[in-house]
Order: C-alpha cells, then structure tokens, then sequence
C-alpha cells in the first residue's frame, strides 16, 4: 500500500468511526425521583391526552426515565426488565421518533440508536394530526426473531404491559400520552426496513398538555 493509499484509507476510517458515533446517543441515568408519585395517585390521574404542546420538548432524562419505566433494565444481574413479559420473551422493542429521525432504545446500554433520518410524525399521526405536535413518539414492535414460543397473541399481550407502564410514568412526571393503533403502518415498516414477521403495534405520542 503507498502512502497516499494508506492516509486515505486512514482517513475513511476515521470519518466512518465519527459517523457511528453520531449514530449512537449515550442516555443519562433514569431518575427516578420523577417517579415518587405514588402508584394510587398515578392511576387515578392518569387520562389519555390528544392535545400536545410542541414547543416544550422533553428533557434527556424525563425521555430516559420514561424508556426505562416502559421496558428499562430493572436487574441488570437477571436482564429482567420492568415489564412483564410473556415466556420472558423480552420482545417488545421501543423506537424513538422525533422530527430529526428515529432512534431505536437499547435497554441493556441505556442509549438511542440512530435507525433512520426519516421524520415519521405525519406516518405516525396518520389521520389524527393531533399527534403530530408532540415532541416525541414511542412506537411499540414486537420482534420475536429467535424466541420461544412465537405468537401474536403474545406480542399483543407485551405491548400492552408496555403500553401502561408509559402511561403511568408519564403521568407520575406531569406529562401526557395516549395509546394509538392509527398509523401508516406500511411506511414506517418502509422507513425502518421491518422484516415481515415483525409486529407493528402501537405508538404513543408524548409531551406537555397545550
């Protein structure tokens, strides 16, 4: 190899490494003092909220502390996690869409992984534009790719536990969400290359009541 050849090789390697690192968010700790309301309280206040303030986004750690509430690591020693789940399938990933892309959460890390630039709020908001101005949507997909016992029945069920567990912490951190099955589901599987078998389920847009 000449050295002209090895500077540029050397130097491709870097930009690779910089773009991977771009593609990585390192999450702070979930703090769970957002969560001190109490589980009585948190149930009887919680509600479906369908109107959003968009110029109030989430912070990094109220998004955190919301992603491990949904289906976080609760005992890193086990990998259980904070959601039930059926034959501990643990099937039921979480991906981070935001007017700037989509993000999938890794839980065993506790950090976003950049998956696409897309914007999908319109996708996800389909024919409720309500949903479009919250700062942030939490799609739910149960990918059961090598997991015992494969059913969508099973799927559906994880999705749910998930599903309550957002709302709950969100209500507990004052903010707001609804659970929605509405969607554009063939251009978010478009958008995030989802394998056929995959479970497209629910998405939860949350933010600040307006």
């Amino acid at each position: 190899m000449t050295k002209k050849s090895f500077i540029l090789t050397a130097a491709l390697m870097l930009m690779s490494m910089a773009s991977c690192a771009q593609q990585t968010i390192e999450l702070p700790q979930p703090d769970l003092k957002l969560l001190n309301k109490s589980l009585g309280d948190a149930l009887m206040q919680r509600r479906s909220g369908r109107s959003y303030d968009a110029s109030r986004p989430l912070t990094d750690v109220q998004l955190s502390t919301l992603l491990w509430a949904a289906c976080g690591v609760s005992d890193k020693q086990s990998g259980k996690i904070t959601a039930p789940s059926a034959v501990n399938m643990q099937d039921i990933r979480v991906y981070v869409c935001t007017p700037t892309g989509v993000c999938l959460y890794n839980a065993r890390e506790n950090r976003l992984e950049k998956v696409s630039d897309d914007n999908l709020m319109a996708v996800l908001a389909d024919r409720q534009d309500f949903a479009k101005d919250a700062p942030v949507n939490l799609l739910l997909v149960s990918w059961q790719e090598d997991r015992p016992r494969k059913s969508e029945k099973w799927g559906k069920v994880d999705s749910g536990y998930v599903s309550q567990n957002i709302y709950l912490a969100a209500t507990a951190m004052g903010l707001q969400t609804v659970a929605r099955g509405t969607m554009d589901e063939a251009a978010v599987r478009k958008a995030l290359n989802l394998p056929t078998d995959v479970l497209v389920l629910l998405n939860h847009p949350v933010g600040y009541a307006k």
